[in-house]
């Protein structure tokens, strides 16, 4: 298992995001596409540190929108289903925000190959709605946008950096550069204050894995759960640096909560550089699941992989004292042991089949043991 070069793991202790979640204490807040995986983790920790939470989600199917991922808070936070780029429905809640996390799209590749128009409009067009909206609404209001370690397409080196050439390999990498332009345009026209995320694989609690297109991961997880094999494609060595929610939700409130930052874009990675052979194989020893196959790529999937991917985050270090805190296998740890209390709320509408889920309740049973 190899260790990206530039970042490293320290424990919980002193970590920079826990001190500056209380300046968003009584603070208004909105988050677009908080009802989905990152979004409603973010949310979540923003009502416990006393922010007035605003949702904004189009419950747009298999985007991963879930309302059980709120259930938690439910009842401390307001929810406006809408998509982000129909600002008639809540432009009024954008006026008064300390901040905007915006984390609304779609993120899935394969999705945008079969529909570009689609992907389009949810990742690129409402976005320019939404942030024109946002500069009318409360000039200069600070904007964190979710982007996507997607947008540098095949690596040309490693680990990957901000000065990376951009070269999408598919219409979503393409479509969330764009997203990623906007903001930083209008930054730069100081209608708004952005800071841009690129997040590599993102994994953990409320990970939408009971739908197809929403990574790797999240399939990893539901086949370790339901104890069936993991299959890869190819031969299982590309490399991917997994980085846990929690750690995401720090990085997301650092850069809220930085002064006029001296960078804008920062990639947000994980702590190692693992081979997708020996991710599926923490997941499958952890669920008590098969060892993993692989096999040959379908012909959708080898068109638009791009290998071997690392992310450098020496930068968010430096400038914002961010670092992945969880290792993978606590993380995984951790996983798991959410969707062992929670897994019909994450399958059941997806799946539709009365005995798979039964017998994915008696596999957790025996996990449990």
């Amino acid at each position: 298992m190899a260790e990206c070069a530039t970042t490293k793991l320290i424990s919980n202790a002193g970590l920079p995001a826990e001190r500056v979640i209380s300046e968003f204490s009584k603070r208004k807040v909105l988050v677009t596409g908080g009802l989905g995986f990152i979004g409603s983790n973010l949310a979540l920790r923003l009502v416990r540190a006393g922010a007035r939470v605003v949702i904004v989600d189009s419950e747009v199917p298999g985007c991963g929108a879930n309302r059980h991922n709120i259930a938690a808070a439910a009842g401390d936070l307001r929810v406006i289903v809408a998509d982000v780029g129909e600002t008639s429905s809540f432009a009024d809640q954008i006026r008064g925000c300390s901040a905007i996390f915006n984390l609304a799209g779609e993120i899935s590749h394969i999705h945008s190959m079969r529909d570009p128009a689609r992907d389009a409009a949810l990742n690129a067009m409402s976005q320019l709605r939404f942030l024109e909206e946002c500069a009318r609404q409360e000039p200069g209001v600070r904007v964190v946008y979710a982007s996507t370690r997607q947008i540098y397409g095949v690596p040309r080196y490693l680990p990957v950096d901000e000065r990376h050439p951009v070269r999408p390999v598919d219409f979503n990498g393409i479509h969330k550069y764009a997203a990623t332009a906007y903001h930083l345009l209008w930054s730069d026209l100081g209608r708004i204050d952005a800071r841009v995320l690129c997040l590599t694989n993102v994994y953990g609690p409320r990970l939408a894995i009971g739908l197809s297109g929403q990574g790797f991961l999240g399939n990893f997880l539901r086949h370790g759960l339901l104890e069936q094999t993991i299959e890869l494609f190819g031969d299982g060595r590309q490399l991917r640096d997994p980085v846990y929610v929690d750690d995401v939700v720090d990085a997301f409130l650092l850069a809220g909560a930085a002064p006029i930052p001296q960078s804008r874009l920062w990639n947000v990675g994980g702590h190692q550089a693992l081979s997708l052979a020996d991710i599926a194989a923490v997941v499958s020893a952890a669920a008590g699941a098969p060892p993993p196959v692989c096999r040959p790529f379908p012909t959708e999937q080898k068109r638009i992989d791009i290998g071997s991917y690392c992310s450098d985050s020496t930068r968010i270090h430096e400038e914002l004292g961010w670092y992945p805190r969880i290792a993978f296998e606590e993380g995984v740890r951790r996983s798991l042991e959410y969707f062992q209390h929670e897994f019909p709320h994450y399958l059941c509408a997806e799946d539709g089949d009365c005995r798979r889920i039964l017998e994915a309740a008696a596999a957790l049973r025996r996990l449990a043991v």
